[in-house]
């Protein structure tokens, strides 16, 4: 045990890691530690990724080149710090199984960490090698190292900031360079506690010529072993690998993890789409429902988001609305309404990847309104939208809002839907990451819209700070200006 663990105490006393995969970036030419950063690499090519923390357990997230033996052990921070500093072998160190990657997954692991402590922060060590040394796992062996800090009780009053976006790489704006899509330093940079990504993560149905952008998705995705390749395609951004190494991320989809405006049930692909999306991020699986998307995600006592699946469940989008059109399904809706109706929460925030009252009309392929806005057309998904408004009224729920992307541009409302004169609940839309700019469109009136932003034309993120008393959106672009900003008191 000894021999074992003092490796470790040196490491950890001289590298001082603060969430990150080593990268060579961070290391001068001369550092000693330059090889065993090139050995990293190599173990994990593509980066690490914290995903779906809850205040008792979080996933992590991987990718090894080949058949390669994993395990993970991790402590909090306090308890490694301690350990350095007295040389004790007595901390508390938790360790995985070893498990062993294949091509079933392409090489991909979601490793729950789980028996975790609230509020706390917690230092993890991936070790990797070869399958037939699978019982000599050790420091040797280590393929990065990071931390992550569990989400507090829902009982304590705790700031938060976090950050939310959708739409890369899509029509055409692709990987180029280094950094990839650089608008994800700049996420970073503002220090969210969590990154929401709200869809359209690869643009499977759209090709992405070479040049100008980096080579290796020049071609429309329609099987399995495509769909994985379009997420390696997009991992190989530098500047998305440093910031899932940094910041913790939960993740939802889109159409365009499948097909342009697919309607789940009918669509052949989606299977195969969903496996991918689900081996390639991490997302937390529920017993009995192995394929279920949507969560919630308790943030202390002032924050509780409730992320849809808008794709896998709903009705044709050329189906006219009524009684027996849906987009959420039964049981999601009524998850939804009953997580609203009993939340402590402050702040109810809803991500729906698609906006609640921008006309997005469909096509010859697609027909339909794909948003929850209809038109003329009498396609959208408004009567059950309109469930969910009488809900929120009826309830008298107080600090609902709604995050949303899809549309390429940047909207925020405050609807009013009984027209008493007050705001009942609010939407902020952002994006694209990185995709061509969208056509702004004013929302439909059904809602009672009052527009505090519409504008376009620029790559962007949004960022939410939360307090007990106020709720504080703004739109930063990819230079890191921030376009529009507006601060919500709570009732």
């Amino acid at each position: 045990m000894l021999l074992r663990v003092l490796p470790f105490l040196l490491i950890i006393f001289l590298l001082a890691v603060s969430c990150t995969s080593a990268s060579r970036e961070d290391l001068p030419p001369d550092s000693p530690f330059a090889e065993t950063t090139a050995t990293r690499e190599a173990l994990l090519p593509y980066g690490i990724a914290v995903g779906d923390v809850t205040s008792r357990s979080a996933l992590l997230w991987l990718r090894t080149e080949g058949l390669k033996a994993v395990q993970v052990e991790w402590a909090s921070v306090e308890a490694w710090e301690k350990m350095t500093a007295m040389a004790s072998m007595t901390a508390p160190v938790s360790r995985t199984p070893v498990f062993v990657t294949g091509p079933y997954t392409d090489f991909t692991l979601s490793i729950p960490l789980e028996g975790l402590t609230s509020a706390t922060r917690y230092r993890f060590h991936i070790l990797v090698d070869q399958p037939d040394r699978a019982s000599m796992l050790s420091a040797g062996s280590r393929g990065a190292t990071g931390e992550f800090t569990t989400l507090p009780e829902p009982t304590r009053s705790v700031p938060l900031t976090f950050a939310w976006s959708g739409d890369l790489g899509g029509q055409e704006r692709c990987r180029q360079g280094a950094a990839g899509y650089p608008i994800f330093d700049v996420i970073a940079a503002q220090r969210p506690d969590f990154f929401l990504f709200l869809g359209d993560i690869i643009y499977s149905d759209w090709v992405c010529p070479s040049p100008p952008n980096d080579p290796g998705a020049e071609f429309v995705a329609k099987a399995l072993p495509e769909y994985r390749a379009k997420h390696r395609y997009q991992r190989g951004a530098a500047a998305l690998r440093r910031l899932l190494a940094q910041v913790p991320v939960y993740v939802i989809w889109d159409d365009h993890e499948v097909k342009d405006n697919f309607s789940g049930p009918f669509e052949g692909q989606m299977t195969a789409g969903r496996q991918a999306l689900r081996e390639y991020w991490p997302i937390q699986t529920f017993s009995g429902d192995p394929h279920r998307l949507y969560r919630t995600v308790r943030y202390g006592a002032e924050f509780e988001l409730f992320i849809l699946d808008t794709r896998q469940y709903r009705s044709r989008n050329s189906d006219p609305d009524g009684p027996a059109k849906t987009m959420l399904g039964e049981a999601q809706l009524k998850w939804l309404l009953d997580g609203l109706r009993t939340s402590t929460a402050t702040w109810k925030a809803v991500a729906t990847s698609v906006p609640l009252s921008i006309p997005k009309g469909g096509n010859i392929i697609s027909p339909g309104f794909d948003g929850w806005a209809g038109e003329i057309s009498g396609t959208g998904f408004e009567r059950e939208r309109q469930v969910i408004v009488d809900a929120i009224l009826a309830h008298k729920m107080k600090n609902v809002v709604f995050l949303a992307c899809d549309v390429h541009y940047v909207q925020a409302n405050s609807y009013d839907p009984n027209g008493d004169g007050k705001p009942d609940f609010y939407e902020f839309i952002a994006g694209p990451l990185s995709a061509r700019p969208g056509r702004m469109t004013p929302p439909s009136p059904q809602l009672h819209p009052t527009t505090l932003a519409n504008e376009g034309g620029y790559h962007n993120f949004g960022l939410v700070r939360v307090t007990p008393k106020t709720f504080e959106v703004s739109f930063i672009d990819d230079s890191g200006k921030t376009h529009f900003s507006h601060r919500l008191q709570a009732q």
